[in-house]
């Protein structure tokens, strides 16, 4: 039953006729999709007596009031740089935007890290975004941190058993001979930090990674890489290997770069989350002006 519905006010207030679980009752009083309700939830867009839940199962009692943001938005979090696609206790998935590091190197440099803990003090989180994993700062896409030292210890000690599909989609340069494949080879660093493979067994580490032409013309090629191995710039060294380095790439490319960045992006991120056992699928877009090239 909704109690206020105060055009002014950016949430529309309820109040619980009966007991049951949150989610329960979203479904059955919300005129929206369970794909909505669920987003709504996990934006942090859903209070309970005037306190923000995330839980699907929380319990709801009799005359509990909940508000529920008509933005379906997180009305705390603000950045032109990181997107919050998915928030519990533990956790939080992330989309960041090119032109920021996963976390700081050097005094007040922007990274996503600083981002969330800001965030986190605002919406009065005690807790601290762990970095799990990196993008460098010129790549865009997906991106999990732990919000607690047991979910970060969990997700680093088992990370390729806990992330069971991640892949990127990149604009490389040229017209791709095959429609898919997999390239593997020892990717191992020389001193000046430039990553370089080779057939055989160098001391570095084995990398493998499987590739599918989405789109291709006669300049550029559109391909999605699947990674079984996530080693350092993998992607861009394999891409360059293959005589088709990612445009954009000013360490490994051949100058190539029609959109002004780096032509990477992290786009599909799934695991079983390391605390709960869910398994949790994500999926961006690929970007606009990786498909404008292909129009």
């Amino acid at each position: 039953m909704k109690y206020t519905n105060d055009p002014q006010s950016d949430y529309d207030h309820y109040v619980v006729a009966e007991d049951s679980l949150l989610l329960e009752w979203l479904l059955a009083n919300l005129k929206a999709s369970k794909t909505k309700v669920k987003a709504t939830l996990q934006g942090r867009g859903i209070k309970v007596d005037g306190k923000t839940v995330t839980q699907f199962d929380f319990p709801l009692r009799k005359g509990m009031k909940i508000s529920v943001s008509k933005s379906k938005r997180n009305d705390l979090f603000k950045s032109r740089y990181v997107k919050i696609v998915y928030e519990d206790r533990y956790l939080v998935v992330i989309e960041k935007n090119v032109g920021i590091l996963s976390m700081a190197a050097g005094h007040k440099s922007l990274n996503v890290k600083s981002v969330l803990d800001d965030y986190f003090k605002k919406s009065r989180q005690k807790c601290h975004a762990h970095v799990v994993h990196r993008l460098d700062r010129d790549t865009s896409g997906l991106m999990i941190y732990a919000k607690d030292m047991m979910t970060e210890q969990a997700l680093e000690h088992d990370w390729h058993q806990i992330v069971y599909d991640r892949r990127y989609v990149a604009v490389v340069s040229g017209e791709m001979e095959q429609d898919e494949g997999t390239i593997a080879n020892w990717l191992k660093d020389n001193k000046a930090y430039v990553t370089y493979s080779s057939p055989v067994d160098n001391g570095g580490k084995y990398a493998v990674t499987h590739f599918r032409v989405l789109n291709r013309t006669t300049r550029y090629s559109l391909v999605e890489y699947q990674l079984e191995t996530g080693r350092k710039n993998q992607i861009r060294v394999h891409s360059a290997d293959m005589g088709h380095p990612v445009c954009g790439d000013v360490k490994y490319g051949n100058g190539d770069n029609p959109l002004h960045r780096l032509c990477l992006h992290a786009y599909m991120l799934c695991f079983h989350h390391p605390v709960t056992g869910e398994n949790l699928e994500f999926e961006t877009t690929i970007p606009a002006t990786f498909r404008s090239l292909f129009k």
